[in-house]
């Protein structure tokens, strides 16, 4: 074993010299991670004069060495490879700071031999140099066999890590290329006109109280509560007001997709990982890294998938889906359901284990019925949401719609209201939002007494004196309402054709629940193409 200083002067030829500066050119020629590492290997043995070399980047936050790139052995067999990084050759190189030269590698005590038996390749002798920048080392390049049954020598140690220096920078630049890609990506995805959460409630403000506290940590949270009453909303404040703001919010609907592809949108995916994977993809984890990953409708995510997202709030690493790296990730976990976990439990479909996991810091949101105070506010802010969208001036709402508005049951929750207040505010040009705007549910006139027995009973439930009056009005637009039928009935058709005739994504789309999807789908007559029903 030869130790020797970077700084021990020494010369290079021009030859070397000029392989050194073609190299350089070669390692710079990308910001491509993948493509400027093997570029890095490919130079390393061509200069060196070498049969294999390869490189290996440093895990800081695992303490790993993981192999990123491989020349001359068969890659596939090494490619992703890992182990701790103070093992092994590669690792004492990492822990000094300092070039080694292995003159019978064997024989040396450092020398790993599984990785020669994995790559069917016999590691004779090796030259190692550290990637260093600012001080700090961010992995190592191995040169391994002279060709020709030669020796590596000490000019070529110092030649290496010249070499490596280089190497170092070129790396340094891809990988923080695409350290920013990755972050547009996920803050891309996350950046979306949040609206705010309003309601000002006892239930309501309960809520706050426990989001506050929960966005001052990082634990997981579990929202529970209803289809549609702001259960993403509210995971978008958490991940606001925590220290995580300025990192990425990046959301999964865990229901709208099939389990073949679940794992593949959390975890990403290799090239050939399946038909259809034409490139690497990377998955939700990754774009969420050092921010919050949302899980809506964690209930619905299968058995398999249980077993995986389990391993990741454990381990706090995963591998994509036809990979063989581990990915480390930091990353704060909010899930959602509005099934009742505890019994799945019990009864065996959600993991014991994964529901203790995720339910650290439990909210249950409660449903729209129950906050009927904020319900003036809620339609206040959606009026000016919507008006600001459709390109109109913003409508006044009567005291009629206010009402009936206030005292309907709302199974569909904020959801559904949000729904409704665009739909009517399309419907007034910008004038006036009127009993006729609102569906019909909502406008017949018995809608105030007759919605359930707690909207009947509730302290802002329509007066039994306006129904004369309601009548009247219920005359005067009936052919109006002929107008909103068909508007409703073009409007579940498009939302069903946007997502392929799935009743479950439709009434999610739409803030309903299936069975008024399913209701309107018959009272409509509208059935998928090529079938009797859906």
């Amino acid at each position: 074993m030869t130790n020797v200083s970077p700084s021990q002067p020494f010369e290079l030829s021009e030859a070397t010299l000029a392989a050194l500066v073609e190299a350089s050119t070669a390692m710079s020629a990308s910001l491509d991670l993948s493509e400027v590492l093997q570029a890095i290997v490919r130079c390393a043995a061509g200069v060196l004069k070498a049969e294999a070399s390869s490189l290996l980047l440093l895990d800081s936050r695992r303490r790993k060495l993981v192999f990123r790139a491989v020349h001359g052995i068969r890659a596939d067999e090494l490619l992703g490879k890992e182990f701790d990084a103070d093992r092994g050759i590669a690792g004492m190189v990492a822990s000094t700071g300092q070039p080694e030269l292995i003159a019978d590698v064997p024989a040396h005590p450092r020398h790993f031999g599984g990785f020669d038996q994995q790559s069917d390749f016999r590691t004779r002798t090796m030259i190692a140099a550290p990637l260093q920048l600012d001080g700090q080392t961010i992995g190592v390049v191995e040169v391994i066999n002279k060709r020709g049954e030669q020796r590596f020598t000490e000019h070529d140690l110092n030649v290496l890590q010249v070499f490596a220096n280089l190497a170092a920078v070129s790396a340094r630049n891809a990988q923080r290329h695409q350290s920013v890609l990755q972050e547009n990506r996920g803050l891309l995805e996350s950046a979306r006109a949040d609206e705010p959460v309003m309601g000002r409630s006892p239930a309501w403000l309960n809520v706050m109280q426990m989001c506050e506290k929960a966005a001052r940590t990082s634990m997981t949270v579990l929202l529970l509560g209803e289809t549609g009453v702001g259960k993403e909303i509210t995971a978008r404040w958490i991940h606001r007001h925590s220290q995580r703001a300025d990192r990425p919010f990046i959301a999964l609907h865990c229901a709208a997709l099939p389990d073949a592809l679940l794992e593949s949108e959390l975890f990403g995916h290799e090239a050939g990982a399946f038909t259809g994977a034409t490139g690497r993809k990377p998955g939700r984890f990754e774009l969420a890294d050092g921010g919050t990953l949302f899980l809506d409708e964690i209930g619905d995510v299968n058995a398999a998938t249980q077993v995986k997202l389990l391993r990741v709030l454990q381990e706090r690493e995963f591998v994509r889906v036809g990979g063989t790296k581990t990915i480390a990730c930091d990353v704060r976990i909010i899930a959602a359901t509005n099934r009742d976990l505890a019994k799945a439990m019990q009864s065996g479909a959600f993991r014991e284990d994964l529901y203790y996991r995720i339910n650290v810091v439990p909210i249950t949101i409660p449903a729209l019925r129950e906050r009927r105070e904020d319900i003036p506010a809620l339609v206040e802010n959606f009026v000016v949401s919507a008006a600001r969208q459709i390109g109109v001036g913003r409508p006044g709402v009567s005291s009629e719609v206010m009402n009936r508005l206030t005292a309907y049951r709302w199974p569909g929750n904020i959801r559904e209201l949000k729904n409704v207040i665009e739909r009517a505010v399309l419907l007034s040009d910008g004038v006036e939002i009127l009993v006729s705007h609102l569906p019909l549910e909502l406008a017949r006139p018995e809608t105030a007494t007759q919605t359930g027995g707690d909207a009947a009973r509730g302290p802002t439930a329509e007066p039994q004196s306006h129904s004369a009056t309601a009548r009247v009005v219920e005359d005067a637009r009936r052919d109006a309402l002929g107008d909103v039928e068909n508007y409703e009935r073009d409007m579940l058709l498009s939302a069903l054709q946007q997502n392929g005739w799935n009743v479950t994504r439709t009434a999610a789309r739409l803030g309903m629940s299936r069975d008024q999807v399913r209701y309107r789908m018959e009272k409509y007559d509208l059935v998928r193409p090529g079938s009797e029903s859906d």
